[in-house]
């Protein structure tokens, strides 16, 4: 039960500070150079919080599903 509180509360948290730090770095004037085409800062912070909101879709259905198990 404390496993998939946590699981949920991390997935939640995740959905809630990734996407305000994504629209914070696509504004900031190094992630697009002269021509406005992306650069390797736009891209690699891209990456990486594309890959912390997959990691907080699997965190949120295995709460959902121990959830439903324990329950």
């Amino acid at each position: 039960m404390t496993a998939a509180i946590l699981l949920l509360v991390n997935g939640v948290f995740n959905w809630i500070v990734w996407p305000p730090f994504y629209r914070r770095t696509a504004a900031d004037p190094r992630a697009r150079d002269e021509q406005g085409k992306a650069t390797r800062f736009l891209k690699v912070h891209a990456i990486l919080i594309g890959s912390a909101l997959l990691l907080a879709i699997v965190s949120l259905v295995f709460g959902v599903l121990t959830l439903l198990r324990v329950v």
